[in-house]
């Protein structure tokens, strides 16, 4: 990256934080902002509240005392009713106006003063009202004319007007705060905003001038890209040839072996045969006189067959080497036939070709859960999966039944893995890798075999673009992990190997 690049790259970080800094302080001022807001609203509720308790209660009040007038002015029954209905409402009123004023402090003062004059009032009415039930009505109006009730309600007037007053100033403070709130706001966001769309411009411009910069470096890239694409065809196209002439070699020069080995072993036959006349001179009773005729029986009977049973087993042992590098070379010139493949149908004939060496060992092979369908070469398949249950039953652990478990998981996308894991022996931490080499075995080698059937297997795993590792514990047993790609006429498109 050029020194261009860097500064441009670092602007671009710097507005980005910046940005976000700023709308991190405004989502922060803005939050306090509406606690400050929720303050003020709740003072302008209450107030309100409050305001409206003590209007209610002196209207109340007010119906009341028109109720009274009304029933000592016409003795009309009909009066008493809204009369006492308006006396029993102020109990309640009042309870409400001491509900709302108990939330608020220093009120104790004003109602107590106002309990007192609304008792005095509600006594002035019940006295008028009882008197005028008895008849007698002109002391009850004398009561009236006496303006004591009318003073009374002038204190309970003028104690709800001063105290109307000192809401109201709160109330309009707590207006005056909700608008002065909100203008701060106001001008914060767009303030911020300001800030925002400067960030995001600088930020703009850094990424306008990076984004050049990588398209520039970009259209260098496919032009070099174009050159080295085709120097890396030619490369493949080398490599693929090269390949090909190792398997090609590899082919003759094991084909060529096998004609001098057969003669080997042909005249190494002649020998054996040769020696029958050979036993029957040194058995004849004439012979066994001559000084020499000791030696020449021990060798005819003993060094000689001996010498022949080594030649025998070294030919059958090369023999064996050259089959497993033809083999080798034939799978590795074989073209990959792709096709559907149901892998739990595999295991079932895999678990068939193996079913006699289990029962006599008393072992079992598990397949836990479904297997997936997967498109593969089968030949393939049969030849991986059938190795890795053959050496699970080959090399099981001594006094145990073999029991080999199969099952899948996810591989990532477009793969899949198959794990083949078994009780049997296990293998060493240090042969974990080697294993997998030609001709390499581990452990104690007290069963047949050329050291090639893990080699091969991951050789055909490779080459149908998976892999092949293992997790194995001494005495314990191994685990042979399989990836394997879902698709293989995918990987086969790719490396140019599809049949047909």
């Amino acid at each position: 990256m050029t020194a261009k690049n860097i500064f441009l790259v670092r602007i671009t970080a710097a507005m980005i934080a910046a940005g976000m800094l700023i709308i991190i302080a405004m989502v922060g001022f803005s939050y306090w902002m509406l606690e400050r807001t929720g303050q003020a609203t709740e003072e302008v509720l209450a107030t309100r509240e409050i305001r409206g308790a003590m209007l209610d209660l002196f209207s109340v009040l007010q119906d009341a005392e028109t109720g009274q007038r009304g029933y000592l002015l016409t003795s009309e029954a009909r009066y008493l009713g809204p009369y006492k209905e308006a006396a029993e409402k102020v109990d309640v009123g009042f309870k409400r106006l001491t509900e709302v004023l108990k939330r608020r402090n220093n009120n104790d003062d004003f109602l107590e003063r106002l309990r007192g004059a609304i008792d005095t009032k509600l006594a002035e009415l019940s006295e008028t009202v009882e008197l005028a039930k008895a008849g007698r009505r002109d002391e009850a109006m004398a009561i009236v004319r006496s303006n004591r009730g009318k003073e009374v309600m002038d204190q309970i007037r003028g104690l709800v007007v001063d105290k109307r007053a000192t809401v109201e100033q709160r109330l309009n403070s707590a207006v005056a705060s909700q608008r002065e709130n909100a203008s701060i706001l106001q001008w914060t966001i767009i303030g911020g905003g300001i800030l925002i769309v400067l960030a995001g411009a600088g930020a703009g411009w850094a990424v306008a001038g990076y984004t050049r910069e990588v398209v520039q470096a970009r259209s260098q890239v496919e032009a070099l890209n174009a050159g080295l694409e085709l120097r890396v065809q030619e490369r493949t196209a080398d490599l693929e040839r090269a390949n090909e002439e190792v398997q090609r070699f590899a082919y003759i020069v094991s084909h060529d072996l096998r004609a001098p080995l057969v003669n080997v072993m042909g005249f190494t036959a002649e020998l054996n045969t040769a020696l029958e006349p050979l036993r029957a001179l040194t058995s004849d009773p004439s012979v066994a006189e001559l000084p020499s005729a000791a030696d020449a029986r021990t060798s005819v009977e003993t060094d000689i067959p001996e010498a022949i049973s080594f030649i025998q087993a070294s030919t059958k042992k090369m023999d064996a080497l050259i089959n497993a590098i033809l083999k080798l070379s034939r799978e590795g010139r074989r073209t990959l036939n792709p096709e559907f493949i149901d892998l739990g149908a595999l295991f079932n004939g895999i678990s068939a070709s193996v079913q006699h060496q289990l029962v006599d060992s008393g072992g079992e092979l598990v397949v836990e859960g479904t297997l997936p369908t997967i498109v593969g070469d089968r030949l393939a398949l049969e030849q991986v999966f059938g190795n890795l249950v053959d050496n699970a039953v080959k090399y099981q652990a001594q006094g145990r039944a073999p029991v080999i478990r199969v099952r899948s998981r996810a591989g990532g996308p477009g793969a899949i893995f198959i794990d083949v894991e078994d009780n049997g022996r296990g293998i060493g931490p240090a042969d974990h890798e080697r294993v997998f080499d030609l001709f390499r075995r581990a452990g104690v080698q007290d069963k047949p075999g050329e050291g090639i059937g893990l080699a091969h297997v991951r050789a055909l795993v490779r080459r149908m673009g998976g892999d092949i590792t293992l997790t194995s514990a001494l005495g314990k047993g191994t685990t042979f992990q399989v990836k394997l790609p879902r698709n293989l006429r995918t990987v086969s498109e790719r490396s140019g190997e599809l049949k047909g």
